[in-house]
């Protein structure tokens, strides 16, 4: 862990300025010193934390946090990076609020927020849907601040949109910014992204899109493995050959995840549903078709079942770098013979990999917190500088 100053002097050789009084929605939508800045500022909020220093750059406002699906990580993250920062968080539980008898998105959006100062949200199920609503409330509360209705304009940070998982992204390459002794070392390193099989249906796509989105950027050599018919997203697709393009990585796509682990230096086993049926499933679902939901559930287990071999397993590690890939995995995990009979990943592998998963999972709520605090601040590095130099205990110490 660096000091202090030096986290400072890496952002003054960084140009962000953008990223204030903006909003965070898709990874490649930011430049690289903004991504960057993003990790810089993550690592010096995880630094004053760990001795024991105040970060609260609050003294009241809320976050708001809007779930569309079932959380655990990401919603502490978020409740945790508020905290951090001297922010209280609020759930928006639509089901309880006006919502439910027609509210329209903009006045929802100016009514939550008088006094909020992020709102968070994850709308990942339906394809089209997610990323397009995000939009509607940052345009809704900007309109807000621009007609006088609110004194300050709440950011938004996606939390889960059905593009991208840019919170969980970012953590996953920090982490191995960590583990690989640098950013730098990320380069030339191959990390497969493959499809693993799950006895559930419908997982997002978010995971898969946002780690090849990213880690193209990296100048990594991504592959995406899976079997045929689970592809993701053409345009990510695009994305993710333009990233490579531009770092000197490369992206490639296989039906093979045998061939996706050979010599990975980093393995990320993860189950998605195709991008077809998510589609198909949107469709459904704006239509009021229950029967052809649960006819489309149906369909897609079986399809699933089919590729049990699609297992992250010992004798597939053996065959990565040296034997000792990297594993990744956003969690919770499949894992065979303890939460399903067949699943993701063999239990020796996860049991392994224990550790180095959790410490994965801990950087999300310093990467939200750093996406809060460049978002709302100019000057983040006077911030810092000042919060060292404030010196108030985090704990209280006789």
């Amino acid at each position: 862990m660096a000091d202090l100053k030096s986290y400072i002097n890496t952002l003054n050789d960084l140009k962000f300025e953008d990223m204030y009084q903006n909003d965070f929605f898709l990874t490649w939508e930011k430049t690289f010193d903004e991504l960057k800045a993003t990790w810089t500022v993550a690592d010096a909020l995880r630094y004053l934390r760990s001795h024991n220093i105040s970060t609260k750059v609050f003294d009241s406002g809320l976050g708001i946090s809007l779930f569309r699906d079932n959380s655990t990580r990401t919603r502490f993250s978020f409740a945790s990076a508020c905290n951090l920062l001297g922010l209280e968080v609020q759930d928006l539980d639509e089901g309880k609020s006006q919502v439910a008898h027609g509210e329209t998105v903009r006045e929802t959006a100016n009514m939550i927020s008088f006094m909020a100062d992020v709102i968070g949200i994850r709308d990942d199920m339906y394809i089209g849907k997610g990323n397009t609503y995000m939009h509607e409330v940052a345009n809704s509360v900007e309109q807000g601040y621009q007609d006088g209705i609110l004194e300050q304009r709440p950011t938004l940070v996606n939390l889960q949109c059905d593009i991208d998982h840019p919170t969980q992204a970012m953590a996953d390459a920090l982490h191995c910014i960590h583990e690989m002794g640098g950013i730098e070392n990320l380069k030339g390193k191959k990390i497969a992204m493959t499809w693993a099989y799950s006895p559930s249906y419908g997982k997002p796509l978010s995971v898969p899109q946002g780690v090849v989105g990213l880690f193209t950027r990296l100048g990594c050599e991504v592959v995406l493995a899976h079997p045929e018919g689970y592809e993701i997203m053409p345009e990510v697709e695009g994305v993710a050959k333009k990233n490579a393009a531009e770092s000197g990585g490369s992206f490639k796509r296989t039906n093979s995840m045998a061939e996706a682990f050979k010599d990975a230096d980093i393995v990320y086993p993860k189950s998605w549903a195709p991008f077809a049926a998510m589609e198909k499933r949107t469709r459904l679902y704006g239509e009021g078709d229950t029967e052809g939901i649960k006819a489309l559930e149906k369909e897609l287990l079986a399809q699933n079942a089919q590729h049990k071999d699609w297992c992250c397993t010992e004798e597939l590690m053996k065959t990565t770098k040296d034997g000792k890939a990297l594993y990744l995995h956003c969690l919770p995990a499949d894992i065979n013979d303890v939460s399903c009979r067949d699943g993701e990943v063999e239990a020796s592998v996860f049991d392994r990999y224990r550790d180095p998963l959790y410490k994965e999972a801990s950087y999300k709520p310093y990467i939200i917190a750093a996406m809060i605090l460049l978002e709302k601040f100019k000057n983040p590095q006077k911030v810092l500088e000042e919060l060292e130099k404030r010196g108030k205990n985090r704990i209280f110490e006789a």
